[in-house]
Formats: C-alpha cells, structure tokens, sequence
C-alpha cells in the first residue's frame, strides 16, 4: 500500500467554501472511477476552520499515479491554489493497518 497525509492551510472563510465545494464536486468522481483508491479521506481540523486534512491509500505506488492522470484530479490540482496560503504534503509508506487491504 501507497499512502499520504496532505495538510491544507485556506486563506480565508470564502476561500474554504470555495475548496470544499471544489472537493464536494471531486470526491464522488474518486469514488466511482478510482477501484485502486482505497481511502480518500478529507478531514476538517478542530478548532482550526482554516485547516484541512486528507489521508489518501491506494493500493500501490500505480495505483496513485493512475489517481494523479484522471481528469477529475488535474481539475482539482489545477483550481485549488486559489483558495491556498500553504500545502503539506507527507508520503506516507505503511508498516500496519487494520481494515483496509490492498
């Protein structure tokens, strides 16, 4: 399994509507045409409206780059810098887990 933790930093209350929006209209396409997407998970950070969290695994290192080549993605990649003051990205490789296989 492939995973990473991505923390996004929005630059103001408008700016969130509009990236969770943005993630609203992504998220089911994920669902529906992503088989090797096995948790696409967006959070919201308490006590930090501004900040928000996604945990993302997927089956393997491939199945992630297929993730990144659909268009529903690009679109995502492509409109989300306006709504950011910063990103985090962390690649996560994972040792256990209890639920999710690959």
């Amino acid at each position: 399994m492939f995973g990473l933790a991505v923390r996004f930093t929005l630059k103001d209350e408008d700016s969130a509507s509009g990236f969770d929006a943005l993630v609203a209209e992504t998220l089911p396409q994920i669902r529906e045409s992503e088989p090797g997407t096995l948790v696409y998970a967006v959070h919201t950070v308490e006590e930090k409206p501004l900040e928000r969290y996604f945990y993302e695994l997927y089956r393997d290192r491939a199945a992630f780059d297929a993730h990144e080549q659909q268009p529903h993605v690009k679109r995502f990649l492509d409109a989300r810098g306006q709504y950011l003051a910063s990103v985090e990205v962390d690649f996560l490789t994972v040792q256990d887990a209890k639920g999710v296989t690959g």
